[in-house]
């Protein structure tokens, strides 16, 4: 288990305001005018996120890896930002609550991954996706708001992956 440092945490809030600023921000007006359409452009965003906080919560197997790798690359990342660019202090951050994925629940992070990757390939919103994945990784072991966020969703998908496993089998 791999833990998000300050650097993470700044990158994945980097990543978050770039996204709201660059990607999604429509304007005063737009926004004003038809705000229920502009929130929804934030969905693709948002399920990365989530999908990004569960990945991150997979202790084992392929998946696992893959999401300690990219944190650990964001780690490093965002520590040489924090000690180069301001010199700042990197470091591990206050540690979130940390609820790993039962066996059911990672049978169901197998089916959302393939999903995910369908949904990459298939829609226009994949570059969302990807951000919102990078941003929910990164954010997913801390101790904020987001990675407190984390934790109802680790339950929700062991849940869920209970009921499916136990309807099916």
């Amino acid at each position: 288990m791999i833990w998000a440092t300050r650097g993470a945490i700044v990158v994945g809030l980097a990543v978050l305001a770039w996204y709201l600023i660059k990607r999604w921000w429509p304007g005063l007006k737009p926004l004003q005018a038809n705000p229920v359409q502009h929130a929804g452009r934030l969905l693709p965003f948002l399920a990365g996120w989530a999908y990004g906080a569960l990945g991150v919560l997979a202790v084992g197997g392929l998946i696992g890896w893959a999401f300690d790798g990219m944190l650990w690359i964001t780690n490093w990342l965002g520590d040489i930002a924090l000690v180069l660019g301001v010199d700042g202090e990197a470091g591990i951050s206050s540690r979130g609550t940390y609820l790993p994925l039962t066996a059911d629940g990672a049978g169901l992070m197998v089916i959302l991954t393939v999903a995910f990757i369908a949904a990459i390939k298939a829609t226009k919103s994949g570059p969302d996706l990807k951000l919102g994945t990078w941003c929910g990784l990164s954010l997913g072991t801390s101790s904020s708001i987001a990675g407190l966020a984390a934790v109802p969703l680790a339950q929700a998908t062991n849940a869920s992956g209970q009921v499916l496993f136990g309807w099916i089998g």
